[in-house]
């Protein structure tokens, strides 16, 4: 809008012209002096234009910026909402952090169906099951013992199969910021970096049962109800080993020993002194 030579009067100064203007100034010539002013902020309140259309114009140009301004406004404080919002989380995420006891058996071995074989590889991300009773009925498993000291082991039973035959299919890290107890969704998401599938042949030379033992009842190799339990840590350590000196590519071999390393950091695992695999399939 152009408003050079246009008459107006002052609160304080008068009448004058406006004679300079640009999108956040204008300057105007009063009968003493020159004046600068903030535009449009100055009309209104202080400053009015004489001529009736372009003051008119000029009201809908500023009730415009004003919806802009509160816009504006209204975005930054639900910046500053958000914002707060991330460092509570942190704070909370940082006192688990500090808080975190090492749990001897923090983690998880599942049980994929025909489905989850694939779609656990492919979307690298298990689903914990729902609760079948209690006031939460419905609602998801909470994997409250995993943290990023966890690792998940996939296996599988082939249809027909004795459960003794259960094999491993592959294993990863959770999520560098998972934690189990702040799970909702039932979703354990892999580590960016540490997860492993096993190839078919690996798989046939990698027992579930080899590692594992319930020690109740040590000589019954049984799984009975639900998708997941947890499982020793210096089982999954074993597990891990055995993986290293199955991987003959090279690449492969030199992940699953950064893997095997890395998770003996996280659970404060001595490899050198780590026993050798005593599961229920070894005391046949």
């Amino acid at each position: 809008m152009n408003l050079i030579n246009k008459k107006v009067t002052h609160k304080h100064f008068g009448t004058g012209s406006i004679v300079k203007q640009n999108d956040s100034s204008i300057e105007i010539h009063f009968a003493s002096e020159n004046k600068m002013f903030v535009f449009p902020d100055v009309f209104g309140k202080y400053l009015k234009l004489h001529d009736k259309s372009d003051a008119l114009s000029l009201e809908k140009i500023i009730k415009k910026k004003e919806m802009e301004r509160k816009e504006e406004e209204s975005k930054k404080e639900e910046e500053k909402k958000l914002q707060r919002k991330k460092i509570e989380l942190r704070w909370e995420h940082e006192k688990l952090m500090k808080n975190h006891k090492l749990h001897p058996e923090s983690q998880m071995v599942f049980w994929c169906d025909t489905e989850e074989k694939n779609s656990s590889f492919s979307e690298w991300e298990v689903f914990s099951g729902v609760l079948k009773s209690g006031n939460n009925k419905g609602k998801p498993n909470k994997p409250s013992r995993l943290h990023q000291n966890s690792a998940v082991l996939l296996t599988a039973i082939d249809s027909g199969m004795p459960e003794k035959d259960r094999r491993i299919l592959g294993v990863y890290m959770v999520n560098e910021d998972f934690i189990g107890k702040l799970c909702i969704d039932g979703n354990i998401p892999a580590h960016s970096k540490y997860r492993i599938q096993l190839t078919e042949q690996e798989s046939d030379q990698l027992l579930f049962w080899k590692y594992y033992i319930n020690e109740k009842f040590p000589e019954k190799m049984t799984w009975n109800t639900g998708k997941y339990r947890y499982f020793k840590n210096l089982w999954m350590a074993q597990i891990l080993l055995d993986i290293v000196s199955l991987k003959s590519d090279p690449n492969e071999r030199e992940l699953a020993q950064q893997f095997f390393k890395h998770f003996c950091k996280m659970n404060q695992i001595t490899a050198q002194e780590l026993p050798k695999p005593n599961g229920a399939l070894m005391r046949i």
